[in-house]
């Protein structure tokens, strides 16, 4: 049985209660040990846009609290570059008026990005998305950079995205 078969019988199996968090997270560290870059982030892109997981800004939320400073600060450059200028106002509304040069061309620091929380990301990740859908790709591709940090969006998300990647390398 070949991996991607292996992988679509857990993939079905945890959708029916029959595989338990850590054989998905298992499956998970398989495919992603020789998995494209490209590939994990058409995965996580799909998981990100599914409405069998949490809505994208939550996830976000959560990679982004499970992240080291550099990786914070390059997540808030990437939904702020989303806003545009007119995110500054939003950035002001959350207390963060200090982060408003990053969306006129700035770049947050990653010691800044360690004092922005993970609700204020979260509201700032559901603006980026509502004015640039793109958004949701552009994350998926930064963090597919960062398999193991993706482990943290949870065993259901990581079976779509399972689910994803399987599916693409059939086709």
């Amino acid at each position: 049985m070949s991996l991607m078969d292996n992988l679509s019988s857990i993939v079905d199996q945890f959708k029916k209660g029959g595989v338990s968090e850590a054989d998905v997270h298992d499956a998970y560290d398989k495919v992603t040990a020789d998995a494209s870059h490209s590939s994990l982030a058409t995965g996580l892109s799909h998981a990100f846009r599914s409405d069998q997981t949490p809505p994208f800004e939550q996830m976000v939320s959560g990679l982004y609290n499970q992240s080291n400073s550099d990786q914070k600060a390059g997540m808030l450059n990437q939904l702020l570059a989303s806003l545009g200028p007119n995110g500054a106002a939003m950035l002001s509304s959350l207390g963060l008026g200090t982060l408003a040069g990053a969306t006129t061309g700035g770049a947050i620091t990653p010691k800044q990005a360690d004092e922005v929380n993970p609700e204020a990301v979260q509201t700032i990740a559901r603006q980026a998305a509502t004015k640039d859908p793109t958004i949701m790709d552009k994350a998926a591709g930064f963090y597919a950079q960062h398999p193991t940090l993706v482990k943290s969006i949870g065993a259901g998300a990581l079976a779509i995205l399972m689910s994803r990647m399987s599916q693409s390398r059939r086709a």
